[in-house]
């Protein structure tokens, strides 16, 4: 089996615009069959210590009808059910006609390689299907017909238009989609209100009345994930708004999750950061002097006080050395 270290770029894939959407029939309490179609899966076999990559029997020439998935191994883990969502995957091809490899990820044990299902049913339309509700440490075998691929995929991979592929997906890593954690009770008086659609999108409500000019910060949701240290990235959603304004001045919603660092965003933001965990959701009201100061800086005006809801989503990890 051809093994390239880059998995997007082994596959074809594409990085496209993340649309802030839900996987369809995904909701709270997300549920999926351990099979979809017992007589389609039935004829392949999937063997091997999910790390490696997997061995696959399959009983040949395989034509599946339509899509259909297997969870070989069931994690316990985060599940995926928004489709820019990002996640860590290792991935292998075979041919249902022969069942031999087409082509594989790394299966090098690198979990900095971070896309999302949209990045991936751009070449495989048949991959939504196949992980939603799929949860962090599963393995799953996927029967994929001709509808299942894009046709440049078919005709770059050399398959008959009549080809089946096996897939077998393993989720290495799932970040969440939205802050998960406990509410948490706060003194708000005074304070922006923070809203949230029912995806968990946050939305702020910026009082009237003059800005407090110490740094504030509020937990609105407590998470029970890993603790913010400041030695990794942080993978987070937000959204910011100057005091006195109704519009959003920036936003990682409806686009993909921003990886931040302490010298990347203003210190006001990085100082909200320390110390919370995965699954929080943070308000925080920036003064001037530890946001953009007596500086203007795209949209914001010089002297802004400003306000953020952080969700954290998780912590990145370094790309192998």
């Amino acid at each position: 089996m051809r093994k390239i270290p880059a998995a997007l770029a082994v596959l074809g894939l594409v990085t496209v615009g993340l649309a802030g959407c839900s996987m369809p029939g995904s909701s709270s309490d997300c549920s999926r069959p351990a099979v979809s179609d017992a007589d389609v899966m039935d004829l392949i076999d999937v063997t091997g210590d999910t790390e490696d990559q997997p061995e696959v029997d399959v009983y040949t020439p395989l034509h599946a009808p339509h899509l259909a998935y297997e969870d070989v191994v069931t994690g316990e883990g985060t599940p995926i059910t928004a489709q820019n969502q990002l996640m860590v995957v290792d991935v292998a091809l075979f041919s249902g006609t022969t069942g031999e490899p087409i082509v594989a990820t790394a299966y090098d044990g690198d979990l900095s390689r971070v896309s999302s299902p949209d990045q991936w049913t751009t070449n495989f339309p048949g991959f939504e299907e196949a992980l939603q509700c799929a949860t962090e440490g599963s393995r799953i075998a996927v029967a994929m017909s001709p509808d299942d691929m894009s046709p440049d995929v078919s005709v770059g991979f050399g398959l008959d238009e009549e080809d089946t592929v096996v897939a077998v997906i393993d989720l290495r890593k799932v970040y969440l989609p939205a802050a998960d954690g406990q509410n948490q009770f706060n003194s708000g008086f005074g304070l922006p209100t923070v809203v949230r659609a029912p995806d968990g999108q946050p939305g702020l409500i910026i009082p009237d009345g003059t800005p407090p000019t110490d740094l504030v910060v509020q937990t609105l949701k407590k998470g029970t994930g890993e603790t913010v240290t400041g030695d990794a990235p942080v993978r987070v959603h937000y959204s910011g708004v100057v005091w006195g304004e109704d519009e959003t001045f920036d936003s990682t919603w409806g686009d993909q999750p921003a990886s931040v660092t302490a010298d990347s965003v203003v210190p006001g933001f990085a100082k909200a950061l320390e110390g919370q965990t995965v699954g929080s959701q943070v308000l925080v009201v920036v003064p001037p002097d530890q946001g953009y100061g007596d500086d203007a800086n795209g949209a914001v005006p010089a002297g802004s006080t400003l306000v953020y809801v952080i969700d954290i989503l998780g912590v990145d990890v370094p790309p192998a050395e």
